[in-house]
């Protein structure tokens, strides 16, 4: 049976195709974080934005500016939107400051914007998102992850992963946990109602883990030591394929059917079966480094690079 699927796995590899890009979406500003929430694509950019396509209409049906800030020299500059969400109608932004590596927190909702986290609460922090409308899980540089209460303005726990600096984090689909990686490579895995670390990853990688996702029980991992990892959350089972350069970004199909990971100098995305470990696709038309991989159904997926466009893709042309 192992010889059966490996040769399975041999030729359905050799039948993988080169994908070229479905559509190209134009957006103001080198993306830095995508999400996709209710059929729209939410993108935050280094211009300061935070831009909503809407993917059925094909268009972008809303832009939020975020205000211009200082840098350190005293010039007015644009804010880098570092995290999007959106739950119901809220919005989450996460912003530099230009205030001592602190950020702001911004919530948009009913066409108007408020800010909720400011420089003054020194929060040094890398991403934030949504576990309902009124609580974000935020993580901090520090490798520090904390539940804040957007009422009480108050965090009902903050949990120290480790001293390496943290890199992500990536929720499952209810919420109920959080993948943490950082930069020794371990990959935790914490209950979001209390912070408590309810298990380690560390079998796949030996460096910096720049970016996670987790998906139906499955979490992939792309890192700075060139592997990209997949790992059963139940068994704490791991794998790892080598990449050709360092390995940016990672995406997972919703049902985890299929992974997708950045794994060359050309940007190239190469997409695998989970259940065979086979190549399916590699995806060619990237045009800097890839950041960002998210997948809307199976056989849909956007990926973003260092520019200001991003790409759809079809598995199934």
């Amino acid at each position: 049976m192992r010889y059966l699927i490996i040769l399975t796995s041999l030729i359905i590899s050799l039948l993988a195709v080169d994908l070229k890009p479905f559509k190209e979406i134009k957006v103001d500003g080198v993306v830095k974080d995508l999400v996709i929430r209710d059929n729209l694509l939410i993108a935050g950019t280094d211009t300061g934005k935070m831009q909503v396509y809407d993917i059925e209409k094909d268009e972008i049906i809303k832009t939020v500016q975020l205000p211009k800030i200082k840098d350190f020299m005293g010039d007015i500059i644009d804010t880098r939107v570092a995290s999007v969400d959106k739950i119901g109608n809220r919005y989450l932004l996460l912003s530099d400051s230009g205030k001592g590596g602190y950020f702001n927190l911004w919530i948009f909702e009913n066409n108007k914007l408020n800010k909720i986290i400011t420089p003054e609460d020194k929060k040094s922090l890398v991403k934030a998102r949504f576990i309902d409308k009124d609580r974000v899980l935020l993580g901090y540089l520090s490798n520090e992850i904390s539940l804040y209460d957007l009422k009480t303005k108050k965090e009902s726990f903050k949990t120290a992963i480790s001293e390496s600096k943290f890199s992500d984090f990536a929720l499952n689909e209810d919420k109920s946990k959080v993948a943490v990686t950082c930069e020794s490579g371990i990959i935790y895995i914490l209950d979001t109602k209390n912070g408590k670390i309810l298990k380690e990853l560390k079998s796949e990688h030996v460096d910096n883990v720049y970016k996670l996702d987790f998906k139906n029980g499955k979490i992939s991992g792309a890192g700075q030591d060139r592997r990209a990892s997949l790992y059963d959350e139940k068994s704490g089972r791991g794998e790892h394929k080598e990449g050709h350069f360092l390995i940016y970004a990672t995406g997972l199909s919703p049902k985890a059917q299929k992974v997708a990971y950045a794994m060359d100098e050309q940007n190239n995305i190469y997409v695998y079966s989970t259940l065979t470990k086979s190549l399916l696709a590699k995806l060619k038309g990237q045009k800097s480094t890839l950041n960002s991989i998210v997948f809307k159904d199976e056989n849909t997926l956007f990926s973003a690079s260092d520019d200001d466009t991003i790409i759809m893709w079809k598995l199934n042309k």
